[in-house]
């Protein structure tokens, strides 16, 4: 991994921007949980992408690899910080299995993402994503 103190702080901004989201329209999960659960995948897209692309601005190699063990690094991060506030206490108190099925399977996004940045550059065979061709 480039930088794992890196990995790690943006993982926690990954689970923190999600986070974040959800705590102001959280009202919309009883009032219109379709729309809620809509948002919360774009904002873990979101997070994941942006985070992900400002990552791999330092990585010069093995994308794929680092896609990978960034991604699940960054899921693991969110659910060890996520699950107990979701299954011991908070305004939800979900079982394991609902956890899982609802929150836990949205953070599968994140490697998915991580992977994808990886396998572009990994094709473009481009040094890192920044600003290179820019004068």
């Amino acid at each position: 991994m480039t930088s794992v103190r890196r990995a790690v702080l943006l993982g926690f901004l990954i689970w923190l921007i999600p986070f974040a989201v959800a705590f102001v329209v959280f009202p919309l999960r009883e009032s219109s949980r379709p729309l809620f659960e809509s948002i919360m995948p774009v904002a873990v897209s979101v997070a994941a992408v942006t985070l992900g692309v400002s990552y791999f601005r330092r990585v010069s190699h093995d994308y794929v690899t680092e896609g990978v063990m960034v991604g699940l690094l960054w899921l693991v991060i969110c659910v060890l910080i996520d699950a107990p506030l979701m299954l011991l206490g908070g305004p939800m108190k979900m079982s394991l299995t609902d956890y899982l099925a609802d929150i836990g399977l949205t953070y599968v996004i994140i490697p998915t993402i991580t992977v994808g940045l990886g396998a572009v550059l990994a094709a473009r065979g481009t040094a890192r994503l920044s600003q290179e061709t820019e004068p």
